[in-house]
């Protein structure tokens, strides 16, 4: 590790102990506790080279969160760490800024308290500046470069021991979120399966049955004597045109269970179709997916359709931009706009609907869309072959 990232590492802990110190009653708000946490536990991440589990989606928030107990317990050890292990290297530090620019500006202006290096060496002329400054440097050089780096390296473990999850917390955590992500599918499917009934029913049916009504009659005008063939030609043109009302409807309730697209197209060929219908102008990267299994591919072409839908509708957006690739095992999606900004998965059904559906395959979904935008949506999904 470079001595100046331990140095850097360890003075910003030391500020943010101090920070925690000073502002340590408002951080014992949940909320706060939770991101000052989830900071630092990333940081220390980067330092380490470790890759640090996600955050659960929680099934609750504040104080029933389980893991409010660990943010909050964060605080009181960042505040002592921070500030025992971030002091050496503000020392260092300092003296080395001493040592460079402050004891030869103060010897050369004389002033009547002459500066002074290590313990108790008063400057007394330019031999001494010159000569003991450059080796303070050396000496608080070779301090920093040995012990920067354990410190800093000592305080992210301390870190990741104090937020990181354990394997069974992990695992305990991942399946209640898919317990409750497959039973809010079940759910999802129930009335899924009510709305394609009530759908077939009050429509497809019900034309179908005056189409059956109408061929009635004008066989049976048919049949009559004198034949009234205009009337028998209007009965089989209305019929006519039930019947292709009929197989329109019938074909959007089908695209509601799975887009006839994917099959016919293929996943690059229906994110094509939906990015050109798209109301506003969007641009489709997409990288080598390799096979994608048919539920993925679903998950995916419903998700961008309705981020697609959410832009045209909500956005005031002039662009949008549409990313999939695929990494390994995982298949990422990205939709970015430059609307306005402000989505939020409480306020309607559509990224709550994506939401489950990605939950529903064990992937994730992240949404950043702070005030004035820009919104990216990002999907993350298993894939493997």
């Amino acid at each position: 590790m470079p001595v100046w990232r331990g140095a850097a590492y360890l003075l910003g802990s030391l500020l943010s102990g101090v920070a925690t110190v000073l502002a340590l009653p408002l951080l014992c708000h949940p909320a706060l506790a939770r991101r000052w946490a989830d900071r630092h536990r990333d940081r220390a991440g980067r330092l380490l080279g470790t890759p640090v589990a996600a955050r659960p989606v929680p099934g609750r928030r504040g104080w029933t969160d389980p893991a409010t107990g660990r943010d909050l317990l964060w605080l009181p050890v960042n505040a002592v760490t921070g500030v025992a292990l971030g002091l050496p290297a503000l020392l260092c530090v300092g003296n080395v800024v001493v040592a460079v620019i402050a004891t030869p500006l103060w010897w050369a202006f004389r002033p009547a308290d002459r500066p002074r290096l290590f313990i108790d060496v008063p400057v007394t002329g330019w031999p001494t500046a010159l000569t003991l400054g450059p080796l303070q440097i050396v000496l608080l050089g070779a301090v920093a470069y040995l012990g920067a780096g354990p410190l800093a390296r000592a305080h992210a473990r301390i870190c990741l021991a104090v937020l990181s999850y354990s394997t069974a917390e992990q695992l305990a955590d991942r399946v209640a979120v898919l317990t409750r992500t497959r039973a809010e599918v079940l759910d999802a499917h129930g009335a899924e399966l009510r709305r394609i009934e009530r759908d077939l029913h009050d429509g497809t049916q019900a034309r179908l049955v005056s189409i059956a009504m109408r061929l009635a009659v004008a066989r049976q005008a048919f049949s009559d004597e004198p034949r009234d063939e205009q009337f028998v030609a209007g009965l089989l043109r209305d019929a006519h045109l039930g019947i292709e009302e009929a197989m329109t409807e019938l074909r959007e309730v089908i695209r509601t269970v799975y887009p006839p697209i994917l099959a016919d197209r293929g996943l690059s060929g229906a994110l094509s179709a939906l990015t050109t219908r798209c109301g506003v102008p969007t641009r489709l990267h997409i990288g080598d997916l390799d096979r994608v299994p048919p539920a993925v591919e679903a998950v995916v072409y419903f998700a961008v359709a309705e981020s697609l839908t959410n832009v045209v509708r909500h956005s005031r957006a002039s662009t949008a931009t549409v990313g999939v690739s695929r990494a390994g095992d995982r298949l990422s999606v990205v939709i970015t706009d430059d609307g306005t900004g402000g989505a939020d998965d409480q306020l309607g059904t559509g990224l709550a609907g994506i939401r489950r559906r990605v939950l529903a395959l064990d992937g994730t979904v992240d949404v950043d869309s702070p005030a004035g935008g820009p919104t990216t949506i990002t999907v993350e999904l298993p894939c493997g072959s």
